[in-house]
């Protein structure tokens, strides 16, 4: 069973504090129980008719601060639930006392703990206001019970300081858990931060820097090209290719740098898409179906099938470094799903088990719907074969 909008929660590695609330709230409620019943019946006809139609509040108030860890994501309403059947009783045995009659005495150390833990839940898991509000009501609902149904004159109405140190303790605790959540939240964007800084560093350091070594020497070379009156097409045409090169890895250090999340500019159309993957190498071979620049195809399944591309020929250049051929296939099949495959040969031992480029490859295939292979085959080849739907549903 679920709530709208709200997953199923596992029970697994919950059980214990689970088992320990639901037990302490348990023999609380049996105590209450036991105590109510030796203190007699109550006074008057109203009272009689309070006890018959209306049960006690320990065992209600008791189960939903226990629900509340089956359904977080709707702690506040099971909160203000709580406080409100707290309230409730105790303006109930207030008006009957003004109507003159009189409820048995209510003991109340189930609804304290049940209130506590949802102040404390509360403090921990809902925003500042509402947690602000939900503490108010539940402090309210705490401290008054005790006053209101044994009457102020009398020397049990000294529980409403216990209840109000529950309240204080649960308010503090939930805080600290906030706390340490916050704590936990920025050591981890810290921990982001230096990775995303360390990596346009090496960037920067190991990679920047050697194009703009080989953008010099060529600039050198098509200078003496250009005096000596030899041909200087080529060296322009590295000289470009260097300098938008130094260009892009400028953006992309830049962007590590700032926090940018949006690395990556996604192709217009696939056939863009195709051409940006495959690089231009004797080694690899690569097939397009007929009409595919033409092929009406939904933009996530194009980003998906460049950055499958790139993975792939990046796993052939770094796991098979001595392939001499590397076929890619990228074709259309009716009735809507794009094939995308590279074969290379040249693979020795089974790729590493558990790598995070296959498995995030995995994961942006399914997102859109399609499915991937990969794995080795016939003739010591490495094979990778994807099928995605042009239109996800």
């Amino acid at each position: 069973m679920t709530f709208a909008g709200h997953p199923r929660i596992p029970w697994t590695g919950r059980r214990g504090p689970l088992v320990a609330e639901a037990v302490v709230l348990g023999a609380l409620v049996v105590l209450d129980t036991v105590v109510a019943a030796r203190a007699g019946p109550g006074q008057g006809q109203l009272a009689t008719v309070a006890i018959e139609f209306a049960p006690g509040l320990g065992p209600v108030v008791a189960l939903l601060a226990v629900l509340r860890r089956r359904f977080p994501g709707h702690i506040a309403g099971l909160a203000a639930a709580v406080s409100g059947l707290s309230l409730l009783g105790t303006a109930v045995t207030a008006a009957l006392a003004t109507a003159g009659a009189r409820l048995p005495p209510q003991p109340g150390s189930a609804e304290a703990l049940a209130l506590a833990l949802m102040v404390g839940a509360c403090c921990h898991r809902l925003s500042p206001k509402a947690a602000t509000a939900q503490a108010v009501l539940g402090g309210c609902a705490a401290t008054l019970a005790p006053i209101l149904r044994y009457g102020a004159e009398t020397t049990s109405a000294l529980y409403a300081a216990g209840a109000a140190v529950a309240w204080g303790g649960a308010l503090a605790g939930g805080l600290v858990l906030r706390d340490a959540d916050v704590r936990h939240r920025v050591e981890v964007l810290e921990l982001r931060t230096a990775e995303r800084l360390r990596l346009a560093r090496e960037l920067h350091d190991l990679v920047a820097h050697q194009i703009s070594g080989i953008v010099v020497r060529v600039q050198a070379a098509h200078r003496v090209a250009e005096r000596a009156g030899g041909d200087t097409a080529t060296f322009a045409e590295l000289e470009t290719a260097g300098a938008t090169a130094l260009s892009a890895m400028r953006r992309l250090v830049g962007a590590l740098r700032t926090g940018d999340e949006d690395l990556f500019v996604p192709p217009a159309d696939l056939a863009t898409a195709v051409d940006r993957a495959v690089p231009d190498d004797d080694r690899i071979h690569l097939e397009v179906g007929p009409g595919l620049a033409d092929l009406a195809v939904a933009p996530e399944v194009v980003t998906t099938a460049h950055r499958l591309l790139t993975e792939s020929l990046t796993n052939v250049r770094r796991h098979a470094p001595e392939a001499a051929e590397v076929r890619v296939l990228v074709r259309h099949e009716p009735p809507g799903e794009l094939l995308v495959e590279v074969v290379n040969d040249g693979a020795g031992r089974p790729a590493r088990r558990g790598g995070y480029g296959l498995l995030g490859m995995a994961e942006r295939v399914a997102a859109v719907g399609g499915t991937v292979q990969a794995g080795p085959a016939a003739g010591r080849r490495w094979r990778v074969v994807a099928r995605l739907p042009l239109r996800p549903g």
